[in-house]
C-alpha cells in the first residue's frame, strides 16, 4: 500500500514558536522568555485592554448573529483600518483609491498579498530586508514567488544602512515588490526617519517598484498617527501599494487574529478591480474571516470614548516599553558591562537587535534559562523590573 506519512523525519521547529514550546517545557525557576512577540505588562502577563473588555460587553448585549462574513469582512472594520492608516482627510480615502479586506491576523494579510501578487504577476520578485521577520521568506516562497534580500541594518552603527538600501533598490528590476516594515522594524527596532522615508519613496517611484508594507505595531513607536507617516509618504498621489495590517499587539487581540489587507491603486476603479482578484485568492484560502475580533476593533474605533481610552492604553504600553529600554541600558552599566548599549534606547517598538551572537544566545538559554531568538532579537516587552537584574547579569556574563 502506498504511504505518505510512513518514515517521515520531523520538520524543524519554527524559529520563534519552537522557542516558546521549549520555554514552556523548561522547569527551571526564574526562567525568562524574550523570544515570542507578545506584549507583557510589568507583572509579566499579557493584559486584556480595558477598552476591549468594554467593547466585548457591549457586543455581548447586542447579541450579533454568528453568520458568515463577506470575503472582505466587516465593512465598518475595513473603513476603520483605512482611517488608521491614512487619516480621514487623506487623498487616498477621499478619492476611494484603496480597498481593504479583513484577514485572520497580519500573517494571513501577508499571505493574501503574496497570493495576489502571484496571481497578477507570477514572475514578481519580492525583496525583503536583511534581516526581517523569519516568517516573511516562508510565506512568499510558499506562494510561489522568488524572494531576494536587500541590506537594511548597519551592525557597526546599530542603525539603518540607508545608502546600501537605496543602492540595492536602484538595481531591482522594475515591477518588483519591496517589503518594508511600516514602523517598529522586526527584528531590529530601527526605522527610517521621515526624510529617509522620502528618499526611499523617490527611488521606489523612479524604479517603478511596488511598496509592500507590513504594519504590525502602529502606536508602539511614537503614536498612532505619527507611526503612519512612512505609509503616507510612500503612498503619494497615483502610487500603488499593498499594506498588511495587524492589530494583535496594539489591541492585545493575539488569539482573535485581527488583520487587514489594503490595496492602494491609481483610482477607485483600479482598487476595486485589484480587490476582486485578491478576493479569489482569499476564497481559495480561508474563504472569509472570523468576526469577533474585528467587531471589537470596529466598536472601539467608532466610539469616541472607547477610541480615546484605546489610544491612552496604547500610549501606556509604549511608555512601559521605552522605560524598560532605558532601565536595561542603566542596569547593564550597573552590572559592569563595558559595551555601549545606548542603541537599545534609540531603537523603537517591542523588539531590539541586541548584537548577541548565536553562541551567546545558546549560553543564555542553557546556563541561565533565558530565551532569545538565535539572531539576537530580544522582546523588550518581556523585561520587567523584577527580571531586569538577573537578565542583565546573565547578558554581561556571556558578553565579557
Amino acid at each position: 500500500m502506498a504511504t505518505l506519512f510512513h518514515n517521515l523525519q520531523p520538520a524543524p521547529p519554527d524559529a520563534i514558536l519552537g522557542l516558546m514550546e521549549a520555554f514552556l517545557k523548561d522547569s527551571r525557576a526564574g526562567k525568562i522568555n524574550l523570544s515570542v512577540g507578545v506584549y507583557q505588562d510589568a507583572r509579566g502577563t499579557t493584559p486584556t485592554l480595558e477598552c476591549v473588555r468594554e467593547a466585548e460587553r457591549r457586543l455581548l448585549e447586542a447579541d450579533a448573529a454568528k453568520s458568515y462574513l463577506p470575503i472582505t469582512g466587516l465593512a465598518e472594520y475595513d473603513a476603520g483600518v483605512q482611517e488608521l492608516l491614512f487619516g480621514e482627510e487623506h487623498e487616498i480615502v477621499i478619492a476611494g483609491r484603496a480597498s481593504t479586506a479583513q484577514t485572520p491576523g497580519g500573517t494571513a494579510a501577508v499571505r493574501a498579498a503574496a497570493d495576489t501578487l502571484w496571481k497578477l504577476r507570477p514572475t514578481t520578485k519580492v525583496y525583503i530586508s536583511q534581516p526581517t521577520w523569519p516568517n516573511h521568506p516562508s510565506i512568499f516562497a510558499a506562494a510561489g514567488l522568488k524572494v531576494e534580500v536587500y541590506p537594511y541594518f548597519d551592525a557597526d552603527k546599530n542603525g539603518l544602512a540607508l545608502a546600501a538600501m537605496l543602492a540595492a533598490m536602484e538595481h531591482m528590476p522594475p515591477g518588483s515588490a519591496v517589503l518594508l516594515h511600516g514602523g517598529c522594524h522586526n527584528p531590529t527596532g530601527v526605522d527610517p526617519t521621515p526624510d529617509e522615508w522620502r528618499k526611499i519613496a523617490v527611488v521606489l517611484r523612479e524604479r517603478n517598484l511596488l511598496p509592500l508594507i507590513d504594519f504590525a505595531y502602529q502606536g508602539f513607536a511614537e503614536g498612532i498617527r505619527e507611526d503612519a507617516r512612512g505609509i503616507s509618504i510612500l503612498c503619494g498621489p497615483g502610487q500603488e501599494a499593498i499594506i498588511c495590517s495587524s492589530f494583535s499587539k496594539n489591541f492585545g487581540l493575539y488569539s482573535e487574529r485581527v488583520g487587514a489587507l489594503t490595496l492602494v491603486a491609481e483610482d477607485r476603479a483600479a482598487a476595486e478591480t485589484a480587490m476582486s482578484h485578491a478576493k479569489t485568492c482569499i476564497r481559495a484560502n480561508y474563504s472569509n474571516p472570523p468576526a469577533h475580533g474585528a467587531r471589537i476593533v470596529a466598536a472601539i474605533l467608532a466610539d469616541p470614548q472607547l477610541r480615546g481610552q484605546w489610544e491612552e492604553e496604547v500610549a501606556g504600553m509604549r511608555r512601559r516599553i521605552n522605560g524598560m529600554r532605558k532601565l536595561f541600558v542603566e542596569t547593564m552599566k550597573a552590572c559592569g558591562s563595558t559595551r555601549d548599549w545606548s542603541f537599545i534606547e534609540r531603537q523603537r517598538g517591542m523588539f531590539s537587535f541586541s548584537g548577541l551572537n548565536p553562541v551567546q544566545v545558546d549560553r543564555l538559554r542553557s546556563e541561565f534559562a533565558i530565551y532569545v531568538v538565535g539572531n539576537g532579537r530580544i522582546n523588550v516587552a518581556g523585561m520587567t523590573e523584577g527580571n531586569i537584574m538577573p537578565l542583565c547579569r546573565a547578558i554581561a556574563a556571556v558578553t565579557q
